[in-house]
């Protein structure tokens, strides 16, 4: 069974290049955690910090309420992916599999025992004594997973593990993993700059940039209520108005922008007179008809893309600011081109504002 892994304060210092800077997360046993963000947000660094390749310069990572400063990899109750695999391409796959325990002297009897049951988890019937050479992409992964499995680790570390796939096999790949997972109890962390991949798979994302833990939550937290401009700019699509607050109701502001004056929630508290912006998602943007209704906006269709089960509409503004809009082929849409004058809205209870960031990994 897995076991909780505590980041308790962590900075990771490269002379004066941080790397990782204040990270504080539990992860909880038996848990799906992923961290998502931009290449060279720090995600790989802490992942090799809680792997024991290195030692954080400052701050506790604890793995089942043990302290790991000075516990190499070796020795830690981890296992690790690599994005190359790293597997044995002339070995079998049994021997692939059975490696680490061959390395521990594990007895040959127990040592097959154990192969065996793995290849059955990792549904790799059939091809126990075919050399990794000659396996496709997908069996190559349930190969490394089950290699990684076989010490039985607590702890399962995942490094963008999927990233040389082709799109359809990676969706596959993406539940196979997460029923791994439920079926073993192993604690897994998966490290990926796909949203989408850290959206399906995960109990709970921490989203990172320039080495800082912007903000740990669950999917739906994550992509409905960001917790920071970042967090909304680059996990999905989005449309941002940047403006002046002019008002507050309640639980909702009332933002001044170039584009039109719009209500929106106020998960920050922002106050009259600061600096923010609205973000709106594409699938909560409307074709209207009337020319009264709140968050109001004339725009020129700039361009269509059709997308099978739905088609993204790329409106330009009276003002020239860009939006997008994603209309369901369901029949229900009126019939539009590009070029044709709209009305379109957005409901004050699907936009959110916030504090203005730093959008430059976004």
């Amino acid at each position: 069974m897995g076991q909780d892994v505590e980041i308790a304060d962590v900075s990771m210092r490269f002379g004066d290049f941080y790397a990782a800077r204040d990270i504080n997360v539990h992860i909880e046993a038996g848990e799906f955690f992923s961290f998502l963000g931009p290449s060279g947000c720090g995600k790989t660094t802490l992942l090799r910090l809680v792997s024991g390749f290195m030692d954080p310069t400052k701050g506790q990572i604890k793995i089942g309420g043990k302290d790991m400063r000075g516990i190499g990899s070796n020795n830690r109750p981890t296992a690790m992916i690599f994005q190359n695999l790293a597997l044995f391409p002339l070995m079998t796959v049994a021997k692939n599999i059975g490696f680490g325990l061959e390395v521990r002297h594990e007895p040959k009897a127990e040592r097959n025992k154990k192969v065996e049951e793995l290849i059955e988890l990792v549904d790799l019937h059939g091809v126990g004594n075919r050399k990794v050479s000659e396996l496709s992409g997908g069996q190559m992964q349930r190969v490394a997973i089950a290699r990684a499995l076989a010490v039985s680790p607590a702890v399962l570390l995942l490094d963008e593990p999927l990233s040389a796939l082709d799109l359809k096999l990676r969706h596959h790949m993406r539940a196979e993993l997460r029923n791994i997972q439920r079926r073993t109890g192993v604690t897994f962390i998966y490290i990926t700059h796909d949203q989408t991949e850290a959206l399906t798979m995960s109990d709970r994302v921490g989203v990172m940039s320039i080495g800082k833990l912007e903000q740990v939550a669950t999917p739906d937290v994550i992509y409905n209520n960001p917790a920071t401009a970042f967090v909304a700019s680059f996990v999905g699509e989005t449309n941002r108005f940047q403006g002046t607050i002019s008002s507050i109701e309640g639980e909702y502001a009332v933002l001044d922008t170039s584009s039109g004056t719009f209500s929106c929630k106020n998960p920050q508290h922002l106050g009259q007179g600061e600096e923010a912006s609205i973000f709106i998602r594409p699938e909560t943007v409307f074709l209207i008809q009337k020319s009264d209704a709140p968050n109001l906006l004339t725009c020129e269709i700039h361009h269509l893309s059709f997308e099978g089960a739905y088609a993204v509409v790329t409106l330009k503004t009276d003002q020239g600011q860009l939006l997008t809009m994603r209309l369901n082929n369901d029949g229900s849409a009126p019939r539009i081109k590009v070029g044709d004058h709209v009305k379109v809205t957005f409901s004050r209870h699907n936009a959110f504002l916030l504090k203005n960031g730093d959008f430059s990994s976004a």
